[in-house]
């Protein structure tokens, strides 16, 4: 008994020492997420309520002025016009992303369709994701100018008469953004869907056949129940993503947000804030994000979980 309790000290000294060990590597993440992120954001939430700005050559503050900037901010109303404006681009660029890159997925990991050449294009559809946003959307300035490609090829087929001006519609700018950033990430999410097809028990769709279930039926009832986990994140990171859109729009539009403002985002109202060097607006507007951006993907995990909540309750 006396041995059996000497080994059982020594093995949880062992522990011990491996445990510290385990504490020591952690050292590092701790210490970069410390100084880089969350000082940063406390420092940020502080000089919200402060006055900081530059008028003219004389620096104004900081005053502290409690929450006069957050209600700046809300009562002026450009907050809520440039969140519907990231918004509505951030929905057309999501919607056919979803959709093609289920698609995809589906095609690439049904093993009865034997598609040649997949590894070909999957890194062809990965391509535009490895490419910078800037030069993006300097190929699309470029592309959609007034004396462009595009325009010189509409003309040509007798589409129009007269170079159609892109960049003066509404309805062309938040298309050509959501397009790019469509572009850009439906091959990230196709990987991620696969991924998540390719880890589904393949006895369950074999089950179905016999069943006499048709491809349609198993893609609604099994594979897409199934993949609801990586759906929901795909979902929640893909909202991050477009509620933090700038550059494209950016650049596109030259900082402008041009016409009438319709491709300002959010991102782009605080880099007006921080060029003009009114810190504490921007401190603000960078916590109301935060708050928007956390309400929104809570009510999206909220949604797409509501199904599984009810099951679990009957």
């Amino acid at each position: 008994m006396k041995g059996s309790g000497t080994a059982a000290v020594r093995g949880s000294h062992k522990v011990n020492k491996h445990n510290r060990w385990g504490y020591i590597f952690l050292i590092p993440f701790f210490a970069v997420f410390v100084i880089f992120q969350l000082i940063p954001l406390v420092q940020t939430f502080y000089y919200s309520f402060f006055e900081n700005y530059m008028s003219g050559l004389r620096q104004v503050g900081p005053n502290f002025i409690g929450w006069a900037n957050y209600k700046k901010l809300i009562s002026s109303g450009d907050l809520w016009v440039y969140t519907k404006n990231t918004m509505i681009m951030w929905i057309l660029g999501f919607v056919p992303q979803i959709f093609f890159s289920l698609l995809l997925s589906a095609w690439f990991t049904d093993p009865s369709l034997r598609l040649r050449g997949q590894r070909f294009f999957k890194t062809v559809i990965y391509l535009p994701n490895l490419i910078m946003a800037a030069a993006f959307s300097m190929l699309f300035f470029t592309l959609f100018a007034d004396k462009g490609p595009i325009n010189s090829l509409l003309i040509q087929l007798g589409i129009f008469s007269k170079p159609y001006k892109f960049m003066s519609h509404v309805g062309s700018v938040r298309g050509l953004v959501a397009f790019m950033n469509f572009l850009m990430w439906f091959g990230n999410t196709t990987i991620l869907l696969m991924a998540g097809m390719m880890g589904i028990d393949t006895n369950l769709f074999e089950a179905a056949e016999v069943d006499g279930a048709t491809s349609t039926q198993i893609f609604w009832k099994i594979t897409l129940p199934l993949l609801k986990p990586i759906l929901v994140y795909v979902m929640i990171t893909s909202l991050i993503g477009g509620l933090q859109m700038f550059d494209v729009p950016q650049i596109l539009t030259n900082g402008s947000g041009n016409p009438n403002r319709s491709a300002m985002t959010l991102i782009m109202y605080l880099n007006k804030h921080l060029y003009s060097k009114n810190y504490g607006m921007a401190g603000a507007l960078s916590v109301l994000l935060f708050l928007i951006t956390a309400v929104l993907s809570i009510l999206v995990f909220r949604l797409t979980n509501a199904d599984a909540v009810e099951k679990g309750e009957h």
